[in-house]
């Protein structure tokens, strides 16, 4: 199997990237990206989202396409013409108005499909609805290759299951669902993915099966984590501290251990979106999974009005009050700003007149400003400010002097619940 086996890896993020690391351990593996820039980082042994050490990625590197095992980078598609496994990891985001975006979907299988073979398999880990896979990517797939779905190509199903900065769930460790267009591919892609990850696989009985239990991994976790939100804002109103009552709650051994917060990024953000787009197509209106994702929403700007109602009780000014915002990234100790709800608070705080300031060592500028048109620091500003919001737990903040930046008056807003200094307000 080893010997007959070259891997495309289509798209080189925060997916691609670890899983042609890891199948460059024993295949040969050629990865593509339309990005230049990556690339030519990639080929220097540079990973820049920081999911794979320069280290491990330089001992895979390899300067030429067809050795017989490692990763070959490039931005050529010619350079994947020889390949006969495509495994496409492009972003599955969603539009300003939330809906599902398969633009680079569409436009990877439409790459692919031109470089396609009789006998080649192309698996998606993208996340999708139930039925993208066959509904939308077969047809353009037969249409650029002039070849026969399940006759002269095949397909499969293996949904990524990243968490961008966990060092210690890293891809291999991870058990891998996966599927395929016929029962011997499904055993077929079913082992390829078996001969790297050692924490097993689960073959699953049909693309659309695993499709479906991949949405719903990240949209259960964005209910729970709505309930959560929800106790929040009552308990504030009650005045009780809802951390207390999560860990009271938590000594009973069947309790979910969610916490309240900003729900942001490329999957628990956005994934519910594409299940309650394919119920909406079929004639089903969900209300517990749109619910979930309305409350979840609705968190950026119930921070900053909690913020506002904090300076109003220390009788700060709220034009023009100073507010320092710790962390942009949509989740701690990661430099990914993809779909982050930090830039809600943000946009809120600005919307009451205040003079926003934002602070953080993993974020880069340049993406930042790029995304969201907004500039951010990489070094703490000396200054002091009337508030101080800590909406990301990147460990660097711990180590702050906060009353050093505070005025006299001055209030602190802790989103995660992470600090240990005094607090006047937090989730």
């Amino acid at each position: 199997m080893k010997d007959k086996i070259k891997i495309a890896i289509v798209g080189l993020g925060y997916v691609g990237l670890p899983l042609a690391r890891l199948f460059a351990t024993k295949y040969n593996v050629i990865g593509f990206d339309i990005n230049q820039q990556r690339v030519e980082e990639l080929k220097k042994g540079i990973d820049s989202t920081l999911e794979v050490e320069n280290e491990v990625l330089e001992n895979v590197l390899i300067d030429a396409p067809n050795a017989e095992k490692g990763l070959f980078c490039t931005t050529l598609l010619e350079e994947i013409r020889n390949c006969n496994y495509y495994i496409i990891t492009v972003p599955t985001p969603v539009d300003k108005n939330n809906k599902p975006d398969l633009t680079p979907l569409v436009k990877s299988s439409e790459s692919v499909g031109s470089v396609l073979k009789k006998n080649d398999i192309v698996i998606y880990e993208s996340t999708v609805y139930p039925g993208a896979t066959e509904e939308v990517c077969i047809p353009i797939l037969e249409k650029a290759s002039r070849l026969k779905y399940n006759k002269d190509f095949f397909a499969g199903y293996s949904p990524e299951r990243i968490n961008p900065g966990d060092k210690e769930h890293t891809v291999e460790k991870i058990l891998k669902v996966t599927s395929g267009s016929t029962l011997e591919i499904g055993e077929k892609v079913n082992d390829l993915y078996a001969s790297v990850i050692t924490a097993g696989t689960h073959l699953a009985p049909s693309i659309k099966v695993a499709e479906a239990a991949k949405v719903i991994e990240n949209s259960q976790r964005d209910i729970n984590i709505a309930f959560v939100n929800e106790l929040a804002k009552i308990f504030n109103l009650l005045n009780i501290d809802t951390q207390a009552v999560l860990e009271a709650a938590g000594t009973k051994w069947n309790f979910l251990p969610f916490k309240p917060g900003l729900v942001g990024g490329h999957c628990i953000g956005v994934d519910p979106y594409y299940l309650a787009q394919k119920a909406q197509e079929v004639g089903y209106h969900p209300e517990i999974i749109l619910a979930g994702r309305r409350m979840n929403d609705s968190m950026g700007n119930y921070v900053a009005s909690e913020v506002v109602k904090l300076l109003v009780q220390q009788d700060i000014k709220v034009k023009n009050a100073r507010v320092l915002v710790l962390g942009i990234t949509f989740k701690e100790n990661c430099p990914d700003v993809r779909n982050t709800k930090v830039v809600d608070v943000i946009e809120n705080l600005k919307e009451f007149g205040t003079e926003v300031t934002i602070f953080d060592p993993w974020a880069n500028t340049s993406e930042v400003k790029r995304e969201y048109n907004l500039e951010t620091l990489r070094n703490m500003p000396q200054n002091k400010y009337d508030a101080i919001v800590l909406a990301v737990s990147h460990k660097e903040f711990l180590e702050i002097d906060f009353i050093k930046h505070l005025n006299p008056k001055g209030v602190i807003y802790d989103v995660k619940g992470f600090l240990n200094c005094k607090v006047q307000g937090k989730l």
